[in-house]
């Protein structure tokens, strides 16, 4: 009987291809059922704040093969990847095989606790946690974006420290994982509120609030700012709304409506935006007559937090 084998695809990119690393990312994501991490290439790149912006990063991806279909799968790879090369340069990819036992190693390697802000530790929920003060968040890295290895989502834990205040509500549009519910009851909001379209997403927003024993604080909901605003959710306002989500789709949410959902005063965390694309969120913001009273950088992501 042949011994189940794992594709394992890497390419590395400089840090200023960031925005490529993220597109290769996505494809990989679809093609490997979302089994992708990141690492960096630097022997300090699990310090939180300055090394990550310069420091090249590697994304792995790795999907399930029989020796009848390898081929094929890698075939598919490389046309996925040859379409991305035709808009953007891309760096080689390398490819090699791995058996079922060092499947369950080599992805997991590549993944470590992540000190966030002064406060929060994102610790993957297989490992012990390490001795400390900082308030751990387990996270299981599955299909779903947010496992705290992106800087979009380090930006908005860091916000999140910030704005929180103990038993007021808060709302995470576009969930994700629930990194940033999970880490926003854990520093003490309650209730909670977080909603994505996808179903995939809200199943790990539930498993990761168990393994972090806060899914009794947390309302788990699918769709968006279109359904809070119709009252489907048991939370239809909230002194801080996040949204990690790609620039285009946050302008989209923002002429929707999605600053009515921030009480007056409250504040509306922003982030998932790439450098170049930022004045489109300040465009749509100031549509809105929101206030921006902070913004912050990594590398070539932004976060902005808007107050109403």
């Amino acid at each position: 009987m042949q011994e189940p084998a794992w594709l394992e695809v890497s390419l590395t990119f400089e840090p200023d291809q960031s925005e490529v690393a993220e597109a290769v990312a996505q494809v990989l994501a679809r093609l490997s059922e979302g089994r992708v991490v990141w690492s960096y290439e630097h022997p300090q790149a699990a310090a939180p704040n300055h090394i990550r912006h310069w420091a090249p990063v590697t994304v792995r991806a790795y999907l399930p093969i029989t020796p009848k279909d390898r081929e094929d799968v890698r075939r598919r790879v490389e046309e996925a990847l040859w379409h991305l090369h035709v808009i953007r340069p891309l760096p080689a990819a390398r490819f090699r095989v791995l058996r079922d036992e060092d499947w369950l190693h080599a992805w997991k390697r590549f993944y470590r606790p992540i000190p966030v802000g002064r406060r929060l530790l994102v610790v993957p929920a297989w490992m012990e946690p390490p001795e400390g003060d900082r308030t751990v968040i387990f996270i299981e890295p599955g299909t779903a974006f947010g496992t705290g290895m992106h800087p979009s989502t380090r930006l908005c834990l860091e916000a999140l420290e910030e704005r929180v205040r103990p038993g007021e509500p808060l709302m995470d549009i576009g969930c994700g994982s629930g990194i940033l519910a999970i880490a926003a009851a854990k520093l003490g909001a309650r209730p909670v509120l977080a909603v994505d379209i996808e179903p995939q997403a809200l199943e790990e927003t539930r498993d990761n609030a168990r393994r972090n024993s806060v899914e009794d604080r947390i309302h788990v909901h699918q769709g968006s700012v279109a359904e809070i605003l119709a009252g489907e959710t048991p939370l239809g306002k909230a002194p801080v709304v996040v949204a990690n989500i790609f620039a285009e789709v946050l302008a989209e949410l923002l002429d929707q409506g999605l600053a009515r959902l921030v009480t007056s005063p409250g504040y509306l965390v922003l982030s998932g935006i790439l450098e170049e694309r930022e004045d489109l969120v300040r465009r749509a913001a100031a549509r809105q007559g929101l206030t921006l009273v902070d913004r912050a950088q990594e590398g070539e992501w932004v976060c902005l937090q808007y107050r109403r």
